[in-house]
């Protein structure tokens, strides 16, 4: 069987937790697709051609990894492309809920979906996209969070 995990996201931008979550799952499923929203209410930094750009390049050494981006429900966009499983990332007990919230609704909108749920390792449990945009937009090293391309892009960003 040829199990397809989607893991999605604004990735604004890709973390090195987001990397190592990415990394977890390839051991665990066939094809990982990390899918990369548009936005929705939140207003990205970057724009989403580039945030694909970026997790692309970042993730580029990792087979059976695909990236591309989505503009619909995402059990719409699953069953596009015939997965059957939503992974997510859980950094911290504070994430649960509104995890399961999303988990609960996905499962009614798609009975045969399934959400895993993978923590990071815990020298990334720390780190979100929203932290290291706040510190890079301060003029913080952000070196030790993201790849070095997104500490460019961070930096030609934001200043």
């Amino acid at each position: 069987m040829n199990t397809i995990a989607i893991y999605p996201g604004t990735f604004d931008p890709v973390t090195n937790g987001h990397t190592d979550l990415v990394q977890r799952a390839t051991r665990l499923f066939d094809q990982v697709i990390v899918a990369v929203a548009k936005g929705g209410s939140k207003q990205p930094v970057f724009p989403l051609e580039q945030r694909v750009a970026l997790a692309q390049e970042v993730l580029a050494d990792m087979p059976g990894v695909k990236v591309c981006s989505f503009d619909t429900l995402l059990v719409d966009f699953m069953k596009q492309q015939d997965a059957g499983v939503i992974l997510r990332g859980l950094r911290a007990v504070s994430d649960f809920e509104y995890e399961f919230q999303l988990a609960g609704m996905n499962r009614q909108l798609s009975p045969d979906v399934e959400t895993v749920f993978l923590t990071p390792a815990e020298h990334y449990a720390y780190i979100s996209s929203s932290l290291v945009r706040e510190i890079a937009g301060l003029g913080g090293d952000v070196s030790r969070f993201v790849h070095p391309k997104v500490v460019a892009a961070l930096t030609s960003r934001l200043g």
